[in-house]
């Protein structure tokens, strides 16, 4: 399972990283808001632990920002009024922890969050319609009849259902997909789209915005 820690505090940092790397975690961690948008649109995590009180950019902006990638979210923080742990539940959070808090505490609730949300089983499916992909085998199958796709359209693939009902940039599809921005007058993209469409038979649920990008209908 792989946590992103966004804490501000070098020592509660430090501290979580440690504790969760050593119940078996893979842990990345920044100190900023904008260093966890960055990095989200790079990698794919499983959860992230993220502070409210974070500098230039607090937590509920980050996680604002987060929710269109569907990522499960505990918010850390030192505001312990009943308001602010309702208002951040409300926002769509997995739980509220406030400081200080106790590390065995902290742990329990992790798991929750990530038995919750599927994180741990390793057979984990993902559906969309007519389509089922199996994350731990890559299997891909549509209408019950497996289908072959190469690795590029596979992330591909998944992108665009674990982002469903949102339009997803060009650039952001080559950043996330390829790690690089688009060449000038480059036609990768559009041939992978094209192939996953005719592939998976997704006709206009698969559409193209001009100019912009394409979408994938809910």
């Amino acid at each position: 399972m792989k946590i992103l820690v966004v804490e501000d505090n070098p020592a509660i940092n430090k501290l979580l990283v440690r504790t969760l790397e050593k119940n078996g975690y893979t842990v990345y961690s920044v100190f900023t808001g904008k260093e966890a948008a960055d990095i989200i649109e790079q990698q794919e995590f499983d959860l992230v632990l993220l502070d409210i009180m974070l500098p230039e950019i607090d937590g509920y902006e980050v996680f604002a920002y987060m929710r269109e990638y569907d990522l499960p979210v505990i918010f850390l923080t030192a505001k312990d009024q009943l308001s602010d742990r309702v208002s951040g539940l409300r926002s769509g959070a997995e739980d509220y922890i406030t400081k200080p808090f106790d590390l065995e505490e902290l742990l329990a609730r992790v798991e929750v969050v990530l038995r919750r949300n599927g994180k741990n089983d390793s057979n984990k499916l993902l559906r969309w319609q007519y389509i089922e992909i199996n994350e731990k085998t890559r299997a891909v199958t549509a209408r019950n009849q497996a289908v072959s796709l190469t690795p590029k359209e596979y992330e591909l693939l998944l992108y665009l259902i674990r982002n469903k009902g949102i339009i997803l940039p060009r650039e952001k599809i080559y950043q996330k997909i390829w790690g690089r921005e688009e060449e000038p007058n480059s036609r990768t993209l559009d041939l992978h789209i094209q192939r996953i469409r005719n592939k998976l038979q997704l006709g206009q649920d698969l559409r193209t915005i001009y100019g912009v990008g394409y979408l994938l209908e809910g």
